[in-house]
């Protein structure tokens, strides 16, 4: 990953941890510029574990972005499935045959 296609920001985190962690910006956000993700993390009151999480979870996202998806294979209905379709046709027939009007 190139230097120039990240900027880093830090940032006063929110939550639980006292005037240490009010008064420091350990909060590490980091946006890759070319495809515009953004991850964030203020687990930590240390900048430094912070900003090596944060570029672990940006590299696990680009990753999963240039993951290709495979391909779904279609495949023809199961036995149970039909069974189920067929089932409630039938039961949507009875239904409408019901609301007919009766000739006397």
């Amino acid at each position: 990953m190139n230097e120039k296609d990240i900027r880093i920001d830090f940032f006063r985190g929110s939550g639980p941890g006292g005037q240490h962690r009010n008064t420091s910006e350990t909060g590490v956000r980091i946006t890759h510029l070319p495809t515009g993700v953004m991850v964030t993390a203020t687990e930590s009151r240390s900048r430094h574990q912070n900003l090596q999480r944060a570029m672990a979870r940006l590299e696990e996202k680009l990753a999963a972005r240039s993951r290709k998806k495979r391909p779904r294979i279609a495949t023809r209905p199961g036995k149970g499935a039909i069974a189920r379709r067929l089932d409630g046709k039938r039961k949507q027939g009875e239904k409408k045959r019901a609301r007919k009007q009766v000739d006397d």
